[in-house]
């Protein structure tokens, strides 16, 4: 992050009243600035020093410093007033508000940009005012689809675009680097994405979005250069679609009951939602999942998908939509995962049949009914994504979805996760590696919709993902992915790059989001290989780990370690602190899937979930305060299709990244961090989480200043 700040302060010596100022300039790297500057000034009425001090506070002003602290005496502030300086310092305190915002703009953002460019070169590290920009489409130009340029020079942009959607992209990158002030940098951007298909899947089946809400996604999803928004539009509780033929699927009588029943999309709203995501650059491929996840249709009408009345309806519905929507949408997801039937070929040829005969390409779930090779898999099972890893390729076009799902583990492990992933197994894709796309299920109810994205990692997991899916390039293998990097190695240089940028997008562009994420890579451990429970620490096994977010279960896999249905394990760190001190962090000993409901729940009045401890030297630390539903949502096995719980919605204090930080006591000097983390049950997540922050007055999270880690 790029930060400007002044710090002023008056000092007294006798009768004479002097005004310290201190200006520093960088980009905070390693913890290092890059200018430096001081000066003093005598607060008198003399004309000559008053002129002085307002051509310096104005240059400090223009260069956008941040006023970080004063303490002004009456006798300052009389002298202020004389020499006509007030109102400047009026101005720092209003600046405290809005210049970071600022900061995230302009000639910072040239290293800030997510996706990362594929080639960029600065020009003079000066920013100025836009004042044009000439933006057209060039089809003769020798670059990728979805491929443009950008040149700012002299307070105008010109980008230049093979095609439409790289024009959009190209603005895209002119808006992050355009700053809150409206100046940009000089600077030169060729740029083109790895692979053609980069897209987000949403669960409205289950539960129901508004057309606002979902326009406020494709914004999102825009701005972060995502071409494909994957719309689940069906699913167990409900069909999503308006229903001309059959009205009775609309009904919320063959709904299930509290999950918005009687919502849906209207045909209007429908293309509405194509028109608008196709205006920033994004497809939209709709998705009626069939025959699986439809009970609905069952209940509707008595009988199942796959039944020789229920293809006759399916046909009808399929042809409706179709007519419907019109020449959009070259892509139709036909589902076909989780469920058996007596006629799996002859079901999905017939519905393969009616997609191709509109002229679409249908796209299916693998795992899934057997489909021929010319529709599109979506591959969202880690064991196949390991053998297409393996053998480099896979037998027809194929979507990557393996790189795990937003709703499952901990939300700041996958946005890691993500940003690793190399898609497809390959650098770049081809004609059968087309990309990937990023799913969110919430299966369980969502009370509060407000809560469904910060509950799941949204947006930090759509930008690492945009980053990785763009810039594609060597990145790690599956069986890496769920561990933090350890810092001597390439990858994890990289990732805290990233992280930096991350931050910066949290803190700016993202600042409504209440995005949920803190850079955590550099926080260093010794955690012990797993033995039965009560086994000493000091007959454990320990190794090096990195990251707040731990995969006990992951280390033991990586480590040959076997499960056992209840284990031990310990995690420790050191903290730095230069006096007595207390510092927040997230603390939390399992991460359960938002799409399950199986856990260890809510933690005992006064105790931490799943029986963990947490030790900051000889203090034992608790929750910072009483759990509202103590003990409750406890269930050890997954709860698909169970009413009770699969109806009872995730609250925030389950959730360790959701609820209030901590408070960790340090002393003066080099504080032992210590994690008791058992395994309480076979089947749950085993992940440990501890990551510093501080959170504004808006609740607004950031990476917590002059926090230092050593492995104990």
């Amino acid at each position: 992050m790029h930060i400007n700040v002044i710090i002023a302060y008056p000092m007294h010596f006798g009768e004479q009243h002097l005004l310290s100022v201190i200006t520093i300039s960088g980009h905070i790297q390693s913890d290092a600035f890059y200018r430096a500057q001081s000066y003093n000034f005598s607060l008198s009425t003399s004309k000559k020093k008053s002129k002085k001090m307002r051509r310096i506070f104005q240059k400090i002003i223009e260069e956008k410093y941040l006023f970080l602290c004063t303490v002004i005496s009456n006798p300052v502030l009389n002298a202020l007033n004389s020499c006509n300086m007030k109102r400047y310092l009026v101005f720092f305190v209003v600046a405290i508000g809005l210049s970071f915002m600022a900061a995230a703009g302009s000639a910072d953002m040239v290293h800030n940009l997510i996706p990362a460019p594929k080639e960029i070169r600065e020009g003079n590290g000066k920013s100025m005012k836009l004042k044009s920009v000439d933006a057209r489409i060039d089809p003769r130009m020798d670059i990728a689809p979805e491929g443009y340029t950008l040149k700012i020079k002299g307070g105008g942009a010109v980008i230049r675009a093979r095609d439409a959607r790289g024009l959009i992209w190209g603005k895209a990158t002119l808006k992050q680097l355009t700053g809150a002030d409206g100046r940009v940098p000089e600077v030169t951007v060729r740029d083109w994405p790895a692979f053609s298909l980069r897209g987000f899947m949403h669960d409205n089946g289950r539960n129901f979005r508004s057309v606002d809400t979902l326009k406020r996604e494709l914004d999102l999803m825009s701005d972060y250069k995502i071409n494909s928004f994957h719309w689940h539009l069906t699913d167990y509780p409900a069909w999503r679609i308006e229903s001309k033929a059959y009205p009775r699927l609309n009904d919320p009588a063959y709904q299930r009951k509290g999950r918005d029943t009687g919502r849906f999309y209207s045909y209007d709203e429908i293309r509405d939602v194509i028109a608008y995501a196709k205006e920033r650059g994004i497809t939209v491929i709709p998705e009626i999942d069939m025959p699986g996840h439809s009970s609905y249709f069952d209940a509707a009408f008595g009988f199942g998908m796959a039944s020789p009345e229920g293809m006759k309806v399916l046909e009808v519905c399929l042809k409706e939509f179709f007519d419907e929507i019109g020449d959009e949408c070259p892509y139709i997801h036909i589902g076909s995962d989780e469920v058996h039937i007596s006629n799996p070929e002859e079901f999905m040829g017939f519905v393969e049949k009616i997609v191709k005969d509109s002229g679409r390409t249908p796209v299916s779930w693998n795992p899934g009914l057997p489909v021929s090779n010319s529709t599109v898999r979506q591959i969202w099972s880690a064991k196949t994504g390991e053998e297409i890893e393996a053998s480099g390729t896979y037998s027809g076009p194929y979507i990557d979805s393996y790189q795990g799902y937003l709703n499952l583990d901990h939300p700041i492990g996958n946005t890691t996760r993500y940003f690793l992933h190399r898609h497809c197994g390959k650098e770049a894709g081809d004609s059968l590696a087309l990309g990937g796309i990023l799913c969110l299920w919430n299966d369980v109810r969502v009370a509060d919709k407000s809560r469904l994205f910060p509950h799941n990692g949204m947006p930090d997991g759509l930008l690492a993902f945009a980053e990785s899916v763009w810039c594609g390039g060597e990145r790690s293998i599956l069986a890496d992915e769920s561990m933090t990097p350890m810092p001597d190695t390439e990858a994890y240089s990289r990732l805290r790059e990233f992280e930096s940028r991350l931050a910066c997008h949290r803190d700016s562009f993202l600042y409504d989001w209440d995005m949920r994420w803190v850079a955590n890579a550099d926080i260093p451990w010794r955690v012990t290989l797993p033995q039965a429970r009560g086994t000493a620490p000091e007959r454990m096994e320990w190794r090096d780990v990195q990251g707040g977010v731990v995969d006990i279960q992951k280390l033991c896999e990586k480590n040959g370690v076997e499960l056992l249905p209840t284990m031990d394990a310990w995690m420790t760190t050191e903290i730095y602190a230069a006096r007595d001190t207390t510092i927040e962090a997230w603390v939390g000993f399992e991460a359960p899937a938002r799409s399950d409901r199986m856990s260890d729940g809510i933690g005992y009045q006064g105790l931490w979930e799943a029986q963990g401890r947490l030790f900051s030297g000889d203090t034992e630390v608790f929750p910072p305060k009483a759990w509202n539903e103590p003990g409750k949502y406890r269930y050890f096995n997954h709860t698909w299709h169970q009413p009770e719980p699969e109806e009872a919605p995730y609250t925030d204090e389950q959730l360790c990244w959701m609820r209030d930080a901590a408070k960790i006591p340090l002393k003066a000097g080099w504080n032992e961090i210590k994690l008791y983390c058992p395994r309480v049950f076979p089947g749950r997540s085993w992940i440990v989480t501890f990551i510093p922050l501080t959170v504004d007055a808006n609740g607004h999270v950031s990476e917590p200043s002059g926090i230092k880690y050593r492995r104990k």
